[in-house]
């Protein structure tokens, strides 16, 4: 493995119709969800996209991954009881360490046939051994198939 910099992959432009990117994961909203006006409460959204790009991260760095940073959230409409949540993951740039991930959410509402962008942002994850100490990311291994 070489120490030359990890190329950098732009996440593409955010479209406000169709969802970009791999789905992570697709959970119901629920009123124990909530916050004090009744809509879902943006620190269980926040856990959800965690969720999926840990997971994407993982298959990426092929071992455990955690989260070091999240930057540029935008949470620009309010989930509701029962709406539907998926998370889609895009690659932004692999590190040495390092994966950055491109987060978007979006719900499908009761009674809508249509996708909602409600949140969307870049979340940082380091690749770590069994110890928790942080590792390369194994970058000779043919992709992961999406």
């Amino acid at each position: 493995m070489t120490d030359a910099p990890a190329p950098s992959v732009h996440a593409p432009p955010t479209t406000e119709t169709t969802p970009l990117g791999e789905l992570c994961t697709r959970t119901l909203a629920m009123p124990a969800d909530t916050n004090q006006n009744g809509d879902i409460f943006g620190g269980w959204l926040l856990s959800q996209m965690d969720i999926g790009g840990g997971v994407f991260a993982s298959k990426i760095a092929k071992s455990r991954t955690v989260t070091v940073a999240i930057d540029a959230m935008n949470f620009r409409k309010p989930v509701f009881v029962g709406d539907l949540v998926s998370v889609h993951a895009t690659l932004v740039r692999v590190g040495k360490t390092s994966i950055t991930v491109h987060l978007e959410a979006w719900v499908m509402r009761r009674q809508e046939m249509q996708f909602i962008l409600v949140t969307d942002g870049n979340f940082t994850y380091v690749a770590i051994d069994d110890k928790g100490n942080p590792q390369q990311v194994k970058r000779n291994d043919p992709p992961i198939p999406a």
